[in-house]
């Protein structure tokens, strides 16, 4: 995610499960590109002339801004920038809890090694950035959440983090910078309206729009239930020669292997736009520490399939990811079927068992959150049509690190 200035999404729980969560959460790219750098000021305003005198030393008027890797004693402080920024752009997200961000700090997603930095203004804790750099998949790429106080942004703090951030980048032979950022408005109109700094901070670093994605919420406590009933009756009987299958966090034995398979379509099935990203190609082993990484942060996954009779394989698979501490909220992560296995609405099918299973479970649920690329207009009105309604936009926007 590159996020400057404060942060525009925890983007769902397949962030963990992918190197462009997304979907990340998965982000996750979650994550806001906030505060108007110096340069993107009106022209002949006294922040004009100010920012002809910013440099790449880090200095505005006189300030001096300060890069330099987290210390371990410097944890609360990039705590407290990370939840300010959150709760500053998007009051509506649950809270990250100190628990969650402190066990993140110490423990690297699988397959991704992360460096973490922190910025200071005049010596003053003001931003927090993070280079995620894939190990397994994609070597080239690399993706970035920063975050500034939100009572210290406009100074050149996320400037000089993405400079800092880019130079790790390269040294480390990445050439493909991938963030996001909360849109100027939601596409097709109609959401929150925001300030529209994120973009043009990531336009002023170089960077391209690379996929406009779109947040649903569901508002669980205004399901329509019989509608729900009736999509699922149709499901079920399109679906004649598949059977369900549930299960929380450890997917079983019979079907890690179809896990795996169906994991590593999603970057290569899912619109991606026109970010340059290479489909990942997770096993067996890796499901299983994917799990356990989820498991270890607190994190509970239910997960809903649809198995194919006559073969016995998982070809449809769906989960929803709930943090520890937030019993109102859960995430809607990935939904995939297996192509071989579509127009038999196992998609729908899966969604709609696994959420009345969920909901049924979790009296105190309230929302459930999912992004969508905006291309993706089939999850899109399945969603709309389970009673999803769009919240805002955001984008995933592309550098590239000559």
């Amino acid at each position: 995610m590159l996020r400057a200035g404060g942060r525009a999404a925890v983007r769902g729980p397949h962030q963990s499960l992918a190197t462009i969560s997304p979907r990340r959460p998965t982000t996750q790219l979650p994550e806001a590109l906030c505060g108007r750098p110096p340069d993107q000021t009106p022209t002949g305003s006294p922040a004009e002339s100010r920012s002809r005198r910013w440099r790449a030393a880090g200095r505005l008027d006189g300030m001096t801004i300060a890069v330099a890797p987290l210390a371990d004693s410097d944890g609360e402080l990039a705590f407290d920038i990370w939840r300010l920024s959150s709760l500053h752009d998007l009051p509506d997200f649950p809270e990250t809890t100190r628990a969650w961000f402190f066990h993140a700090l110490h423990h690297d997603r699988p397959g991704r090694r992360t460096e973490r930095f922190l910025a200071r203004l005049d010596g003053r804790p003001a931003g927090y950035g993070q280079l995620h750099l894939p190990q397994d998949d994609n070597p080239e790429l690399c993706t970035v959440d920063l975050f500034v106080h939100p009572e210290l942004r406009r100074r050149g703090v996320g400037r000089a983090l993405h400079a800092h951030l880019s130079g790790r980048a390269r040294a480390d032979g990445r050439r493909v910078m991938v963030g996001v950022s909360i849109a100027r408005e939601l596409p097709g109109g109609g959401g929150a309206p925001h300030d529209g700094a994120g973009p043009g901070f990531a336009e002023a670093m170089g960077a391209e729009a690379a996929l406009p994605e779109i947040r649903h919420r569901l508002d669980v406590t205004a399901l329509d239930r019989p509608r729900l009933d009736r999509m699922l009756a149709g499901a079920r009987t399109a679906a004649a020669g598949y059977r369900v299958v549930f299960w929380e966090d450890r997917a079983p034995d019979a079907y890690v292997d179809d896990v795996a398979y169906l994991e590593g379509r999603l970057l290569s099935d899912a619109p991606m736009g026109d970010l340059e990203v290479e489909p990942e190609r997770p096993d067996a082993a890796r499901i299983r520490e994917i799990e356990a990484d989820q498991r270890s942060r607190g994190r509970t996954a239910w997960h809903a399939g649809a198995v194919h009779e006559e073969s016995g394989r998982l070809v449809a698979w769906t989960t929803l990811v709930q943090d520890g501490g937030r019993d109102w909220h859960c995430w809607q992560g990935i939904t995939l079927v297996d192509p071989p296995h579509r127009g038999r609405r196992l998609g729908l099918l899966v969604k709609i068992e696994n959420l009345l299973r969920f909901v049924a479970a979790h009296p105190a649920l309230t929302a459930v959150d999912t992004w969508n690329a905006a291309a993706n207009t089939h999850m899109i009105a399945i969603n709309v049509a389970m009673g999803y309604r769009p919240v805002d936009g955001f984008v995933q926007w592309q550098l590239k690190l000559t």
